[in-house]
């Protein structure tokens, strides 16, 4: 997958130039350089005003398609806005004003830096010692993850769907809140009709560029030629970020490492639960009514959030 995904943002890098960068008449200061891929680079700036730290996404646009979709993300920010969704605290277009399609133009957003890190990295911190998180914890910190993805699955005037939920795309704020990032290429209007093998295949090769492998869902990996692909492609994500958080990787994390078929492994759904974990059926039954293969078959994001809150509950009661 050729995308930046914003979990760059909290990967340590070299120490850069002290560059300033202006958006809108503020100057920031380049603190570090955290990562690039694709065609975008993340810096660590500081409001040379305020002196507070932000990160800073550059995407290079080579064309006008680059620059379509670098204008769309910045327009997904302004439809979606919810406390469990990254916030765009400014952007700035710098080019021609009516470039050619060959010309070379920047696109800069400003948003939120969280030194916390992201779901993975504290995921990946916690395997080393297999130190489980409660079972509460876990239905909170999904239950606010579920409501930020409500909030893209209510979108006006269409529903969007965010197409690549993973756990490296989910950062952690304050009191362990979690805030979903990254509403580039991956965003699209959740709801397309499918007519023939072309579009079959278009979406299939958009999907491979854009959705991360072990979370995407079983029929983006195979689109059928006339079919309706909607919002539950998330809830399939939302499965795989559920196991993650017991389990400390999605269930065909360990396909994609070998490197297997993670296609296989995913249409095939053959999940299974380690038995030394201290999560009982509620947890996995929670998990296997979104991991269903068939999108028919999965609840939509409101009964998700019902059925957490259930689980929520009879955890609770234990206590």
């Amino acid at each position: 997958m050729n995308s930046l995904g914003l979990s760059l943002i909290f990967k340590m890098g070299c120490i850069c130039a002290k560059e300033i960068i202006t958006v809108n008449g503020r100057k920031y200061t380049v603190l570090e350089h955290l990562g690039e891929g694709g065609f975008s680079t993340v810096s660590l700036v500081e409001d040379n005003l305020t002196h507070k730290k932000y990160a800073m996404k550059k995407i290079v646009c080579h064309s006008l398609e680059d620059q379509r979709l670098a204008v769309k993300e910045i327009e997904y920010h302004s439809i979606i806005k919810h406390p469990n969704v990254i916030e765009l605290i400014d952007s700035a277009y710098q080019g021609t004003a009516d470039p050619v399609v060959n010309a070379t133009s920047e696109v800069l957003l400003v948003l939120p830096y969280y030194h916390k890190g992201t779901l993975a990295n504290e995921l990946e911190r916690r395997h080393k010692t297999h130190d489980y998180m409660k079972a509460v914890d876990i239905i909170n910190i999904f239950l606010q993850i579920c409501e930020g993805v409500k909030a893209f699955h209510e979108a006006k005037p269409e529903p969007l769907a965010h197409r690549d939920l993973k756990t490296a795309n989910i950062v952690m704020g304050d009191g362990m809140k979690p805030v979903i990032m990254d509403l580039g290429g991956s965003v699209t209007p959740a709801r397309v009709k499918v007519c023939g093998n072309q579009a079959a295949q278009s979406l299939q090769e958009l999907a491979a560029e854009r959705c991360s492998m072990p979370y995407r869902a079983p029929e983006l990996f195979n689109v059928e030629s006339y079919c309706m692909v909607d919002e539950r492609t998330d809830i399939w994500s939302l499965g795989c970020i559920l196991y993650a958080m017991c389990y400390f990787k999605s269930p065909f994390d360990t396909v994609y490492e070998r490197g297997d078929s993670v296609a296989l492994a995913v249409i095939s759904a053959n999940i299974t639960f380690s038995e030394n974990s201290p999560y009982n059926e509620d947890m996995q039954n929670l998990i296997l009514s979104m991991l269903k293969v068939n999108p028919m078959e999965r609840p939509y994001i409101y009964s998700v959030i019902e059925s957490s809150h259930e689980v929520l509950s009879r955890y609770e009661g234990r206590v």
